[in-house]
Parts: structure tokens; sequence; C-alpha cells
């Protein structure tokens, strides 16, 4: 109390005195309050400003991404291109991951776009690549390129006709259900064009019908055969259109999407489109495969399927397909036979399709594989081994296990009395391409790859 009255005491001396210093902080604070309100409103007019100005420009974006899928050009707008300039000065960015998001802005900033229908061609021959799908336990999502390559011709003619040489050209359909004919069509349907009279020549290298995608790599060379031929061409950045064409022909991307891009490909439906994401490929692996020569039909090889997953089964292949692509990511070729088990095909088509299935990737791994599971359908079973480094016959065998893994799958296929053929090769980093063209795409003052 005698602090409080001396202070009260000190402060009273002049009654003037303490009212005005009561007045003044009393305005300091309010002008203080009124000061922090203010800022906070504009700052949040500016907030709301800027959210309002990013919907409108999506909104335009997607406007103008759809009338490019329809018409081949932009819709063009004033409003587009002040849109663009507000949103420049803004604070947005875009980090270096996001591609697609790139390929927008370029496409959005543009007055107009070069015209898509291109001079149609006589004749076109694409390369195409075997792919391996599912491994193990990614079932219908994921797949792997192989360097094992086949060629289709497709030529415009007076009559119709396909012509095959090489392996299974016997089995091959040569009417219009091949699906090199399947995806051709699509081409010219998605250019808006009828389909020609056309002779399709097919030197095939991709065993037929073995689970080495030979349906989907006929599916991917007939679309870019016909969109060559057509004239036509299509987006990729954020639609991906020539993979939503043979992904919707084959019912899943597994093995277009790696025929497409090579390497390896994770490939789900997000939604509204077919997406893919690429996986890497460990450095030195190698693939050992054994081929066996019957006939593995896809349809024979899903009917043994269960109607409904158990839940257990469903985790253990959640966990098992997590681990296979951080393994392929990391390059811990250990973990890789922990990643490709599978509970979800491979058992049920071990069991009833494939006895030898099992006994061979044991066999596989016993001998030094990293990995071994059932390619696609089946009937081949495929191996992955490691310690290759540039050309294979001049490195020391013993720094390697191919030839070890070889032997051992050859044994279990005499064992259970499993005709077929061994082939070691690897996966490979490139997808289908053209190789050849008439007219040609290279001129006098730009030539490209091998002079297309």
């Amino acid at each position: 109390q005698h602090i409080k009255y001396c202070n009260r005491n000190n402060h009273n001396n002049d009654g003037t005195m303490s009212s005005s210093s009561d007045n003044k902080l009393i305005m300091t604070a309010v002008g203080a309050a009124l000061g922090g309100a203010a800022i906070s409103f504009a700052a949040f007019k500016y907030m709301a400003q800027k959210q309002e100005l990013a919907e409108h420009r999506e909104a335009l974006l997607a406007e103008n991404r759809a009338s490019l899928m329809t018409h081949g050009s932009l819709t063009t707008r004033p409003s587009m291109q002040a849109m663009e300039g507000i949103m420049q000065r803004s604070e947005s960015m875009i980090l270096p991951h996001n591609h697609e998001a790139k390929m927008r802005r370029r496409i959005a900033a543009r007055v107009a776009v070069e015209e898509d229908n291109i001079t149609p061609r006589r004749s076109v021959t694409v390369r195409v690549p075997a792919t391996s799908a599912n491994m193990g336990p990614g079932y219908d999502c994921l797949g792997m390129a192989v360097d094992l390559w086949s060629e289709v011709t497709v030529t415009r003619s007076d009559t119709f006709e396909i012509t095959a040489e090489g392996d299974g050209a016997e089995e091959i359909p040569k009417d219009e259900s091949n699906f090199l004919v399947v995806g051709l069509k699509a081409a010219y349907e998605t250019a808006g064009k009828p389909v020609p009279t056309l002779k399709y020549h097919v030197v095939s290298r991709i065993p037929y019908a073995r689970g080495l995608g030979s349906s989907s790599a006929a599916i991917v060379a007939g679309i870019i055969a016909g969109l060559v031929l057509a004239g036509h061409r299509l987006p990729c950045w954020g639609s991906e259109a020539l993979l939503q064409i043979a992904a919707n022909i084959e019912g899943h991307p597994d093995n277009v999407a790696p025929a497409i891009y090579g390497s390896i490909q994770l490939g789900i439906h997000n939604g509204s489109r077919w997406f893919t994401e690429h996986v890497p490929c460990p450095s030195g692996m190698q693939l050992v495969m054994f081929i066996p020569d019957v006939v593995g039909k896809t349809s024979d090889a899903r009917g043994v399927l269960k109607e409904n997953v158990p839940r257990d089964e469903a985790a253990f292949n959640v966990g098992r397909v997590a681990m296979l692509v951080h393994s392929l990511c990391t390059g811990n070729l250990d973990n890789l036979k922990y990643g490709v088990q599978d509970k979800m095909h491979q058992p049920q088509r071990g069991e009833k399709l494939y006895p030898y299935l099992y006994p061979m990737i044991e066999a596989a791994e016993s001998a030094g594989a990293c990995c071994a599971y059932l390619s696609g359908a089946g009937p081949t079973v495929m191996a992955m081994t490691s310690g290759a480094s540039g050309d294979i016959f001049t490195q020391r065998e013993k720094e390697r296990t191919d030839q070890a893994v070889a032997r051992a799958m050859i044994q279990t296929a005499e064992v259970f009395g499993i005709k077929g053929k061994l082939l070691i090769t690897t996966a490979v980093n490139e997808g289908a391409r053209v190789v050849k063209v008439d007219p040609p795409f290279s001129s006098d003052g730009i030539t490209y790859r091998d002079n297309i």
C-alpha cells in the first residue's frame, strides 16, 4: 500500500498530468487495434483475390485443354493473356519436378498451336519391345520392357493382307482380329479418318502367347503405325493420349506402358485417365527367362484366380509391391526376392497351370538370382541377376550369375518334362519407335536418328 500511495501521490501532484497520460494510452491502444485490423483485412482481401484469380485461370486452362483435345487448337481470349500476366507476377511457383504444370503453362501462354495433322505416309515400320508384366505382386499395374524386339511394316495397298515370319509366325492371326489391326483402327478413329486398305508384315522375335507381351506389342505397334500413316499426332503431357488408346484396348497398363515408354513402368487409373510413372532399373541387371514351348492363354490364366481376395493376402501384396518398387528405386537387389513375392495370382497359376513354377523360382534363387517370378500370365519364368558390366562376352563369367541360374532353370524344366528355350537378355530403357517411313521425316536441313 505504501508503494501504491507513493505512486499515486507522484502522479497526482497535477490532475491534468494524470488525465493527459491516460488519454494518450487509450488513443495509442485504439490506433494500434485499428491498424492491425486494417492490415488483416488487406491481407485477407489480397489472398481472396489471388485465390479467385488462380481459380479463374485454371478454369480457362481447362477450357483450352478441352479445345486442344477436340479441335487441335487453343481458344484465345484477351482475358487469358491478362490472367497470365497477373499470375506470372504473383508469388506462385512451379517446382522442378512439376513437368506437366510447366507444359500446361507453356501451351496456355501460346496464342496458337501448330497444326497437329501432318503429311500422311505411304509406309511405316515400327519396332516394339517385349514386356514382362506383374513382376510378382504388381498385378495389372507394373511391367518392364525387355530387350527382345519385333518389327511391323504397314503399307498402303490394293488388298488387305497379313504376313508374318519369325517366332510364332504360324500362330499369329492373319485376319482383322489381330491386335495389330485393332490398334491401327483405333488410331485412325482418333484421327477422325477412314482406314485405308493396308498390307501388314510382321517380323516376330517376341514369343507368341508366352507371357512376354506379344499382344500389347501388336497393339502399340498398330497405334503408332496408324498415327504415322494417317498423319496425326497426339498430346502427351498431361494426357498421355497414346497410352489411353492402348490401355483401353488392353484393359490395363502393365504391358502397354513399358512397350510405349520403355524401362519399368508403374501404371494406374487416377479416376479420369490412365497414368504412369517410371521406375528405375538397376544397372548391371540381366534377365534370364525360361520360355516353355506351350502357349499360355491369358483367359485361362485369369480363369483360375479367386473372385475375392482375402484381406491378409491383399495386405501381403500391398507390402510386397511397395518393397519391390523401393528395392528398384534404391538399387537394393538383395530385397528383390521379397519384393516379387505374391499371393494374388502366382500360387493359383502355379498349382493349376504351371506346376514347375515355384520349384524353378527356388532353383533360380538358390543358384544366385536376385529374384524370379511368373512373367505376365505365363508360362515364361523370369529371373533377374546382377553383376553384368559392359559387354558380357568380354567379362569373366564368375563375376556374374546368369550362367548358373540358367542351368538351374533348365534342370528344373527337365525334371518336370517341360520343353522350351532359355534366353538371357536385359531390360531396355527405350520403347516402341518408328525405324523407317516413306516419305521420310528427315529433310535436307534436319536429320533424325537412322535418317528416318
